[in-house]
């Protein structure tokens, strides 16, 4: 007899997508070229994962890449990783993502997370997976009010992503609810530009992001 019972609140599975290293952060182009850009991109999705890993409230976390090397490093950190057999887009391979951790826990709590959060925080991630778990779906916007960081989907529902651009708008009119939490900026302050680099580093990133950077920068 199948049980329909609530999966227990530590019971998160994490969604984080990674394209390719060579065309990943190309609006870091000014700060970081050529080789540098996608060590940096891989040392932010390391950092993320760790700090992921490292959150009481999940249970595991779920990479989607095409990019060997990201997917070796990853998965040496405790990553389960998956190809982007769609191919078509960062929705897709999140919803691709989402339905690779539901084929063995169909009531599984899941949540699509960006790879580029270089300052994450265990315990913040803790407070916003808390606040999730309160409705069907929810969403953090990013440090700029625009784009999306964290969208979430408890058990039975689809996660029906819609990153990219201006997110937020697009989360909101599907139905999510937006998490308003104050100290959590580590799961806001996502990293496209310098500039955002700059406010991560501010923030306090990760060592792999610290050492890549010191180098780049160096």
């Amino acid at each position: 007899m199948t049980s329909h019972a609530e999966p227990p609140a530590d019971d998160w599975s994490l969604v984080v997508p990674l394209k390719p290293l060579a065309r990943a952060k190309s609006r870091l182009s000014p700060v970081v070229g050529g080789p540098l850009r996608g060590r940096l991109a891989l040392a932010f999705a390391e950092d993320t994962v760790a700090a992921v890993l490292a959150c009481p409230g999940v249970r595991d976390v779920l990479v989607v890449t095409d990019d060997p090397a990201a997917a070796a490093a990853l998965a040496a950190l405790g990553a389960r990783v998956v190809p982007d057999v769609p191919g078509a887009g960062l929705n897709g391979a999140l919803a691709h993502g989402a339905r690779a951790v539901r084929a063995g826990r169909p009531r599984a709590r899941v949540a699509a997370l960006n790879a580029d959060l270089p300052a994450l925080r265990p315990a913040e991630l803790a407070r916003v997976l808390a606040a999730a778990g309160e409705f069907p779906r929810a969403f953090l916007a990013d440090a700029a009010e625009i784009g999306t960081t964290f969208l979430s989907a408890g058990p039975g529902v689809e996660l029906e992503p819609a990153f990219g651009g201006a997110s937020r708008r697009r989360h909101l009119s599907s139905g999510a609810v937006e998490i308003r939490l104050a100290g959590v900026d580590s799961v806001r302050r996502d990293v496209d530009t310098g500039e955002d680099l700059a406010a991560a580093v501010a923030l306090g990133v990760g060592p792999r992001t610290a050492a890549r950077w010191a180098r780049a920068a160096g």
